[in-house]
């Protein structure tokens, strides 16, 4: 009797055993490939799944984007700067099947031929181009990850430059660029400016010699804002002083004029006798 009781147990625990081998979940994000005596079967969507025990093996494979960075990889450009550039890759399987009769490790395997094609897209581009075209850089990593990736039943959805690492010495010579870039922009924009103020000056004189009262008046606005910070010392502009001068010379000959005696009527030319007159000669009357 003990010996069928310990049969019985044995049994129901091999029976078990066998269900939770037999019974397989495969969750909503995976896809299983079924081996039957290491032939392949097919596939099994997500769900609870049942096979046969030591006879078939299932593989659960993620249909999810993997995200997976490439390291840091010691590149020569095509001008020769060395760089030290690091990117990220974004790929997902897309055939279940391939991805697990075609290759043994599908992530090690993207992994490894990402980095060489990071250093080969890079190295047929020069510093300034690396720098400036990373989009253009981006869609030749990938295309060429896609072609290679396409037998594995993988499909590269992006790939990007994360970081860029330039010699110190690159980015001292860089930072001089930069500077003299912004100093010849300042200088033209100065020259610029030079030219336009020049060209208005020019427009305001043509406007001053058509009307001379203009330049008068610009004069006496120039005092009036000189007097406002109750200056001490006045500085007149050339133009006035030359008005002041010739207005003094019109007040000094008006003097003149007004001072000349006026010239004799007939009757202050007869005098008393012996009175000389007034051109010389002596009245004898």
């Amino acid at each position: 009797m003990g010996v069928l009781i310990v049969l019985l147990v044995v049994l129901v625990v091999l029976v078990l055993l066998a269900l939770a081998m037999a019974v397989k979940v495969v969750k909503q994000y995976e896809q299983g490939v079924l081996f039957r005596f290491g032939r392949l079967v097919g596939t099994r969507a997500p769900g609870l799944r049942v096979i046969v025990p030591f006879a078939d093996v299932l593989h659960r494979v993620s249909l999810r984007i993997v995200t997976m960075p490439i390291q840091s990889q010691g590149i020569i450009t095509r001008d020769n700067v060395s760089v030290d550039v690091s990117a990220v890759a974004y790929f997902r399987v897309v055939d279940a099947v391939k991805s697990v009769i075609a290759i043994e490790n599908v992530g090690a395997a993207i992994n490894q031929i990402a980095q060489t094609t990071l250093r080969k897209v890079v190295g047929q581009h020069t510093l300034d181009e690396t720098l400036s075209e990373t989009d253009r850089i981006n869609l030749g990593i990938r295309e060429i990850l896609d072609v290679t990736t396409a037998e594995w039943g993988v499909e590269v959805t992006l790939v990007e430059l994360k970081d860029i690492q330039l010699p110190d010495s690159m980015k001292r010579a860089m930072a001089r660029q930069a500077e003299a870039e912004r100093e010849k922009r300042a200088k033209i924009i100065n020259a610029e400016g030079e030219s336009l103020a020049a060209a208005a000056l020019g427009d305001a004189s043509d406007t001053m010699m058509a009307h001379p009262l203009a330049l008068q008046l610009r004069n006496l606005q120039s005092l009036v804002e000189i007097g406002v910070d109750k200056n001490t010392t006045v500085v007149f502009p050339a133009p006035l002083m030359s008005t002041i001068g010739e207005l003094g010379a019109f007040l000094a000959r008006e003097a003149a004029a007004s001072a000349v005696p006026a010239p004799p009527t007939p009757e202050s030319t007869a005098s008393t006798p012996g009175r000389p007159l007034t051109n010389g000669a002596v009245s004898i009357g």
